[in-house]
């Protein structure tokens, strides 16, 4: 069964405003919502902008916590989303009390269907032949009016740079404006990144939407994801890929976050007591 999509108009009428942002373990998370993030892509793509988009999990966080050549990937995309409720409950501790999720197996079809009404041109990259081919038959069918110029599940592995420049050449050649990009963390991050300044369109790395909504991997029910248990589902359906993921980076990432939020509020407590001071001193 399909997952109804977030109650979200895809109707984009005005650009959306800038974000507020804050730093967990080190990465740039963006408290956008799905309505503004759709609005910002479309309007990028309208501009002619070449972006990179990222949405991001505890996976990413960590990955990036223990790279930091990835770390520096996350921060330097335009857009960073906080796909995972850990990062959404992490910006409300921080002091974005309005922060939701923007997850990104439903920001996709919403994007999609703005392109659609828009008729903005989209392309995709990434995934099995298999899973690719299914997920462009949802597409078409959710979405008719949607121009897909471009479609195609590269080789595994690194290409050597003649194939990389094929492939940049045949994305620009296509008209394509935006690109959704499923090659899995960290490699979909460093791919956008590294390709910004030469495809000429909207990037985003979206990972398991590629295989969510081409149906051949299932979704954890809705009360899980509000709870923040994604993983534990995604880690009872695929153990032998995920249990290291998992079993590594979740625990530590309550420990460090737990760490940034002890210093912060040390910090703000040492802000709040020379105040105290100062104002005593005056007076």
């Amino acid at each position: 069964m399909r997952r109804p999509l977030p109650a979200t108009s895809t109707k984009v009428t005005s650009a959306p405003s800038t974000p507020p942002s804050r730093w967990i373990l080190g990465v740039r998370v963006d408290a956008t919502s799905y309505r503004d993030a759709t609005a910002q892509v479309l309007r990028w793509a309208g501009d002619g902008g070449s972006r990179a988009v990222a949405v991001a999990t505890v996976n990413n966080v960590m990955e990036a916590h223990d790279d930091p050549s990835y770390l520096e990937v996350m921060n330097a995309a335009d857009l960073v989303t906080p796909d995972g409720m850990p990062l959404v409950w992490g910006l409300r501790r921080l002091g974005v009390a309005s922060a939701t999720r923007v997850y990104g197996p439903d920001l996709t079809p919403l994007v999609l269907a703005a392109a659609a009404d828009a008729g903005v041109e989209v392309g995709f990259y990434g995934s099995s032949p298999e899973v690719l081919s299914a997920l462009l038959d949802r597409v078409r069918a959710d979405h008719p009016s949607l121009e897909v110029v471009y479609a195609i599940s590269p080789p595994f592995g690194d290409l050597s740079p003649e194939e990389d420049a094929a492939i940049v050449d045949a994305i620009n050649a296509s008209g394509c404006r935006i690109l959704f990009v499923g090659l899995g963390c960290p490699r979909q991050e460093r791919w956008i990144v590294d390709h910004r300044g030469r495809v000429g369109a909207v990037m985003l790395g979206v990972g398991a939407a590629f295989d969510f909504l081409a149906g051949t991997k299932r979704q954890a029910p809705a009360v899980l994801q509000r709870a923040g248990l994604e993983w534990l589902f995604r880690l009872g359906t695929e153990p032998r890929r995920l249990w290291r993921r998992y079993l590594r980076h979740n625990p530590r990432f309550v420990v460090l976050f737990g760490r940034q939020l002890l210093r912060r509020d040390g910090a703000s407590e040492r802000a709040r007591r020379e105040r105290i001071l100062e104002a005593k001193e005056e007076t």
